[in-house]
C-alpha cells in the first residue's frame, strides 16, 4: 500500500512538473499611444512572448521598470508637469530572468489639445444640435 502511494505521488509530481507554466523568452512594448503626456498616468503596456509562441501581458508583478524621468506606479508612468525634455527612456526587466529586458524611447506630447467637457450649465443653456428638416410628402 505504501508503494502505491509513493508511485501515485511520484506520477502526480511528474505530471505537475510537465504542466509547468511556459517561460517568457522575450518582451515587447506595445504602447497605446505614440507620446507621453505630462501630469497623467501613461500606461506602459509590455507583453511577454512565451516559449510556446503565445503572448502574455506583463505587469509590475513580473517586471522591474526604470525610466530617465518620472516615476512608476505599477505599469503607469507619471511625468511631472515641469518636465522639459522631448523624450523619456523606459526600460523593463523581467524579474524572473534579468537577462530578458527591453528599452524604448518614448517622446513627449508637444501640443496640448485637451478637450474640455461642457459644464452642466453649458449643456442646459444650449449647445444642442440644430434640428433636422423633415422631408415633406405631398401625396
Amino acid at each position: 500500500m505504501k508503494l502505491f502511494y509513493y508511485i501515485s505521488f511520484s506520477l502526480l509530481m511528474l505530471a505537475g512538473h510537465s504542466a509547468k507554466a511556459q517561460q517568457v523568452d522575450s518582451i515587447f512594448f506595445h504602447l497605446y499611444t505614440d507620446s507621453l503626456k505630462k501630469g497623467v498616468h501613461n500606461y506602459i503596456n509590455v507583453d511577454g512572448k512565451l516559449s510556446n509562441g503565445r503572448w502574455q501581458p506583463l505587469t509590475a508583478k513580473e517586471l522591474n521598470f526604470s525610466c530617465s524621468a518620472g516615476k512608476f506606479q505599477g505599469n503607469s508612468l507619471i511625468i511631472d508637469s515641469s518636465f522639459k525634455d522631448s523624450a523619456v527612456t523606459v526600460k523593463a526587466i523581467l524579474k524572473s530572468n534579468p537577462q530578458v529586458w527591453k528599452e524604448v524611447v518614448i517622446y513627449m506630447k508637444t501640443h496640448d489639445t485637451v478637450e474640455r467637457l461642457k459644464t452642466m450649465d453649458e449643456v442646459l443653456q444650449g449647445g444642442s444640435a440644430p434640428a433636422r428638416r423633415r422631408k415633406r410628402n405631398f401625396n
